[in-house]
């Protein structure tokens, strides 16, 4: 099942998460490259770009996979593998597909693909501008090595249905690839039990990435399309089910943001 969204709508369920954090990281990355020529001037420190890690585990570059869409979506930018029972979400800035959401029962995760310098990779440093606008905001961050390589684990303050504050807890993972950074972020209880968060792993790490030949500046998200057999599903229904799902537990009970926003 294909939900379509744009950046300005609403959602209601384990992928509010991703777009409620998005809204932090996007004031924060509006000011980033004011703030890194102000950081080199004063001589302050920032996280070294190191040179992509090994992948053995994926996520994969088209290079690297003989069959890309064999079990996978083909979405253009992305090959997003596919799992009984998911519902794949594709969101919209302006008139451009930037990113996909797979949900599975009460557990979410958001993929979207950023060029990336040829022999420097930039997790280190987004993850540093991800930490700092959610504790900016109030947010708690830690910062933890899981199955993923280096992640962050956030507790992001929200308001719920009530008017009274709340905490998400939400994952951001990250991985760098060849001209490329495939950002995952995990939410409702994958981000809180690892049993849940297993099926989404798999699906971050199964990702193909298709950057392309041409010029792209650092952070310029790969774009996205839509697949050819895909069926799409009213916004208005798909507002209809999230309601009818709002007390049954997990992240229909937070209140609906936006789905996502660009990071450059």
């Amino acid at each position: 099942m294909f939900g379509r969204r744009k950046k300005s709508g609403s959602a209601g369920d384990a992928a509010d998460a991703a777009g409620e954090v998005e809204q932090v990281v996007d004031e924060r990355d509006a000011r980033h490259s004011d703030q890194t020529a102000e950081s080199a001037g004063k001589g302050t420190p920032r996280r070294a770009n190191l040179p992509p890690a090994p992948r053995p585990d994926g996520p994969w570059d088209v290079s690297e996979v003989s069959r890309p869409g064999e079990g996978r979506v083909d979405l253009g930018g992305l090959f997003v593998p596919g799992v009984e029972g998911m519902e794949l979400r594709v969101e919209v800035a302006g008139d451009a597909i930037v990113a996909a959401t797979v949900v599975l029962r009460d557990s979410a995760v958001q993929l979207q693909a950023f060029a990336a310098p040829k022999k420097e990779g930039i997790w280190g440093e987004v993850r540093e501008e991800i930490a700092s606008g959610i504790t900016q905001q109030g947010g708690i961050i830690d910062e933890v090595e899981g199955p993923l390589g280096w992640e962050l684990r956030a507790q992001v303050p929200v308001q719920l249905p009530d008017g009274t504050g709340g905490v998400q807890l939400v994952r951001f993972v990250g991985v760098d690839g060849p001209r490329w950074f495939l950002r995952g972020v995990i939410s409702g209880q994958g981000a809180v039990q690892p049993a849940a968060a297993g099926l989404l792993e798999q699906i971050f790490k199964d990702t193909v990435v298709v950057r392309g030949d041409g010029p792209m500046a650092p952070r310029d998200p790969i774009v996205l399309k839509l697949p050819d057999d895909a069926q799409m599903v009213p916004e208005s229904v798909q507002q209809d089910e999230q309601e009818s799902s709002r007390f049954s537990g997990g992240m229909g009970q937070l209140q609906r943001g936006p789905e996502i926003t660009e990071v450059r």
